[in-house]
């Protein structure tokens, strides 16, 4: 199966050198020239040969734009997955587009940063047709450990970011607690074995611990992706009542204006 991957940042780079390492290189493309196999300068040119064309890219300005590139050289027997992070309305709107060409249109936000694409254990959530999602098999399953249908297009852009949301959350309780016992006195390695046999113990504990030891912020997830994620859904929500959502996106309004952006978005620790 052909695949083209556009967008090469963080996860686009790790699934394209994925298939590479499986005998399927893909055509890649991004805005900003990458030094990769197979990159191709122009984004219509990279997917006019593909039968699967995955877009990963920051936020709904930029899967527009991409969508604009290669509407020309989109036809019926493609199927485009479309896996950055946007809400359910773009992705409505971008389906009618994508579908107006004749190719599928199949939307694929997954959770899982970079040490899980680098492994493949993404888990895409997809929404759409089940056709699309079986067309697209293939190659997401060698991309990821789990495949979950969640429901009509839209649906599966509004569980991620309601991941995303609670994972931002249980990021600042980890990091305000962690905080606290060591303004106790009490040593990392105390806090974390005990964090191990709690209750509370998470995968983002898990994650992150070695990154607030070490006070290491090198982008796995960087902070200006889980802030446009938190106003996607801040913004899908409307008047619906969601009070610590919306005192965590002042902190990440904070952390924009300090210029941490590009550092993983555990980098919120500073502010405490």
């Amino acid at each position: 199966m052909k695949t083209a991957i556009l967008g090469l940042g963080i996860i686009g780079r790790a699934w394209a050198e994925n298939l590479r390492k499986d005998g399927m290189p893909p055509a890649v493309w991004n805005r900003t020239p990458k030094d990769f196999p197979g990159f191709e300068a122009d984004a219509a040119r990279a997917v006019s040969g593909a039968d699967l064309i995955m877009v990963v890219v920051a936020d709904p300005p930029a899967v527009q734009e991409v969508l604009q590139r290669i509407a020309p050289s989109l036809r019926a027997g493609q199927v485009l997955v479309q896996c950055s992070t946007i809400s359910a309305a773009w992705t409505r709107r971008f389906a009618s587009q994508v579908e107006r060409t004749g190719a599928l249109f199949l939307e694929a936000p997954f959770t899982g940063s970079k040490p899980a694409a680098e492994v493949r254990k993404t888990v895409f959530y997809l929404g759409g047709d089940i056709g699309a999602m079986e067309k697209a098999r293939p190659v997401l399953s060698r991309l990821s450990q789990a495949m979950m249908h969640i429901g009509p297009l839209g649906s599966a852009s509004s569980l991620k970011l309601a991941m995303n949301a609670n994972i931002a959350m249980v990021m600042e309780a980890l990091s305000e607690s962690l905080r606290f016992a060591r303004a106790e006195g009490i040593p990392d390695d105390v806090f974390f074995q005990a964090l191990q046999v709690n209750v509370s113990r998470s995968g983002v504990s898990d994650l992150k611990e070695a990154k607030l030891k070490a006070g290491d912020y090198a982008p796995q997830f960087s902070l200006k992706h889980m802030d446009k994620d938190l106003r996607l859904a801040l913004e899908s929500a409307g008047a619906l009542a969601l009070p610590q959502l919306q005192r965590l996106k002042e902190r990440y309004d904070e952390g924009m204006k300090r210029g941490f952006g590009d550092e993983d978005f555990s980098v919120l620790a500073r502010l405490l």
